[in-house]
């Protein structure tokens, strides 16, 4: 029953992780590849802390 009200972790992490693509799309956009690629890897990171809460 009170486990309707907990927050989902999932939901916050892939608003930080749409936020680094959108951030990284406008890098890229600059021409800043250096930053681009930054951007993605830590994307890609906290695609894979998603991944490991979906498995738990």
């Amino acid at each position: 029953m009170f486990g309707l009200f907990k927050s989902d972790p999932s939901k916050k992490l892939r608003k930080q992780y749409d936020a680094k693509l959108t951030e990284a799309m406008h890098a890229q956009r600059r021409g800043d590849i250096k930053s681009y690629s930054m951007l993605t890897a830590e994307a890609e990171k906290i695609w894979e802390q998603i991944e490991s809460l979906k498995q738990n």
